[in-house]
């Protein structure tokens, strides 16, 4: 029987229609039972026919009752089904994930430093409230400016007004001169690569990767079921001539080669641009830091010399903040186009209000403030750096690579070095740092790699002879 409880502060409805429910799912109503008629229980219960009425719908919508117009409404019969099936409680069997997806959340949970008191994190870039203000005012901006349509799907390509200031910039930073239907907006590095993947490879096509590289480029490379060629890294950059002939697609950081942050050198870059014409392979450019450059001016983009067989890509992330998920790749307009539809039809379009901040936060000069601001910051901590490498003695140990351009250095190590154990010691002294080895596929070489970007210049310098103390 169903009963009424004036002090719960549901409707008599709601609590009327929870009690059948209970009472059909624990057998109490027999399937195929016959329930009262609606003005007979209303006036058993000391309710409205209107009340009792609005329960026995619900029941009839969610499937507990049927109907048959002057036969009534009877419990349905769907629980004799189950019970005869006896279902299992268990629930679908998950698939096993890829080794992959394990490697890199260990990669990514490597950036956490809740352990470290000074973290030599190569990942983060530097952040300060004069930057947070400068973005909290083109946010409010982009909220205040948007009307009803700015609300609908957007462009898979991406916000055009932001192409616009994209296609700017790089024309005036970086000699890349190009058209906005050769700018897709991404959200992120890891999310260019895997589109790229998806659209301009084949399940098994030959892809070349640094090594030791950018880690989540032979990962994303490997899950979407290519064959992954690791070629090795000199003090030139890479090794042109171990690229595969087969390659289709071959990924480098050229401007400042990630980890290892040697530059690819001149007669290196010929080699491979000659390469990618003859085999008609793609060269996948990240140019992840290289605006950030202490001797001379930025290197010349492999895609100025050659960008019918190169896609430059671009991350907002390391220039401003982490957060801001918005990256580009530049390429040729009918590639570009493949990998718009591709986009539109696996993700759709991006989140428009970070679109639309940026695109206000680099037109009206806020990008370019923080980034001549970000230079001398950078400048300054790499100059200390260098300087407390050696002064400490762990220039004698290790030998320093990588120190024109970008946000980390290379302190590496010979064969012997013990990564694993010294990186222990490191951290128990509240020294984090980033072993090479977890670059590398194929590569024996040793070290740590050091980024400054985020770490005070004081904390640097006493970053270093801490370091020193555990190892020497």
């Amino acid at each position: 029987m169903l009963k009424v409880n004036r002090d719960d502060k549901r409707p008599l409805w709601q609590q009327l229609l929870d009690q059948a429910i209970d009472h059909i799912n624990n057998g109490i109503w027999k399937p195929g039972q016959l329930l009262s008629p609606t003005r007979e229980l209303a006036q058993q219960l000391g309710v409205s026919r209107s009340t009792v009425q609005i329960v026995y719908d619900e029941l009839l919508t969610r499937g507990y009752t049927v109907t048959s117009g002057r036969g009534g409404t009877r419990v349905n019969d769907w629980i004799q089904i189950t019970d005869k099936c006896s279902p299992s409680l268990d629930p679908p069997r998950l698939p096993e994930l890829p080794l992959l997806v394990e490697q890199s959340q260990q990669w990514f949970r490597s950036k956490d430093n809740q352990e470290s008191v000074i973290d030599f994190s190569p990942y983060q870039p530097f952040v300060d409230t004069q930057l947070l203000k400068a973005w909290r005012k083109s946010y409010l901006n982009a909220s205040s400016q948007f009307n009803v349509s700015s609300w609908f799907y957007g462009d898979a390509y991406g916000f055009e007004p932001l192409r616009r200031q994209i296609q700017r910039y790089l024309s005036l930073e970086r000699g890349i001169h190009v058209q906005t239907n050769q700018i897709l907006l991404t959200s992120g590095a890891q999310h260019s690569i895997d589109l790229i993947a998806q659209t301009l490879l084949t399940k098994g096509d030959t892809v070349t990767v640094e090594d030791p590289g950018y880690p989540v480029a032979w990962m994303t490379m490997k899950y979407r079921q290519m064959k992954v060629a690791p070629v090795p890294v000199d003090e030139h950059g890479l090794v042109v001539e171990k690229v595969p002939s087969e390659a289709k697609l071959i990924l480098v950081t050229p401007a400042h080669q990630c980890a290892v942050g040697v530059m690819l050198s001149e007669p290196r870059r010929q080699q491979l641009l000659h390469r990618a014409a003859q085999q008609r392979a793609w060269i996948v450019e990240d140019d992840y830091d290289s605006e950030f450059r202490y001797c001379g001016d930025p290197m010349l983009t492999l895609f100025s010399q050659l960008p019918q067989n190169c896609l430059y890509l671009m991350s907002f992330s390391k220039l401003t903040m982490p957060c801001i998920r918005i990256s580009a790749i530049i390429g040729p307009a009918e590639a570009i186009a493949q990998l718009a539809r591709v986009q539109a039809f696996t993700y759709r379009h991006l989140p428009i209000m970070e679109q639309v901040a940026l695109a206000h936060f680099i037109e009206h000069g806020y990008f370019m403030r923080h980034m001549r601001r970000a230079r001398n910051i950078y400048r300054r901590r790499h100059e200390i750096m260098q300087k407390a490498i050696i002064a400490s003695g762990l220039g004698n140990k290790f030998t320093l690579r990588g120190i024109e351009t970008g946000l980390h250095v290379l302190l590496e190590a010979d064969e012997s070095f013990d990564e694993d154990l010294m990186t222990l010691r490191a951290l128990q002294g509240g020294i984090r740092v980033h072993q090479l080895h977890s670059y590398c596929l194929e590569s024996r070489r040793k070290g740590w790699v050091l980024g400054f970007a985020k770490v005070d210049e004081r904390l640097i310098v006493e970053g270093m002879y801490r370091l020193a103390e555990t190892i020497l």
